[in-house]
């Protein structure tokens, strides 16, 4: 089991910035890849930004060049730093984590989701 703590999440205005963090315990060590993924009202979950345990970096387009992921691994921790923030970035922050299981299989964590709200 992985239990996943976020933090970081809260208001701001339009073009302003926030770091979200992400804090993982329990059964890390197979880690494959980390992430964020966000949702707002009546939209699914959409991937943001991930991380692999290479270092191999993916954002969505709506975020390229405003949005940093980055990971300490010896802190179990994964962060996004959002600049220039939008008000369609308005959204629940979720924290992912796939971990392989005792017999190699993925197996994909999430945090309980922390609320950005970008106010115009």
């Amino acid at each position: 089991q992985v239990q996943l703590v976020e933090s970081g999440g809260g208001l701001v205005q339009a073009g302003g910035s926030l770091r979200l963090s992400c804090a993982a315990s329990g059964d890390t060590y197979r880690t494959i890849a980390r992430g964020w993924f966000r949702q707002a009202p009546g939209n699914e979950r959409d991937l943001v930004a991930t991380i692999s345990s290479g270092g191999s970096t993916n954002y969505a387009d709506s975020v390229k060049g405003r949005f940093t992921i980055s990971s300490d691994n010896a802190k179990n921790t994964v962060y996004l730093q959002m600049n220039t923030l939008k008000p369609e970035d308005t959204a629940v922050y979720y924290c992912h984590v796939q971990v392989l299981n005792s017999q190699l299989r993925p197996i994909d964590y999430w945090g309980q989701g922390t609320q950005v709200t970008v106010s115009s």
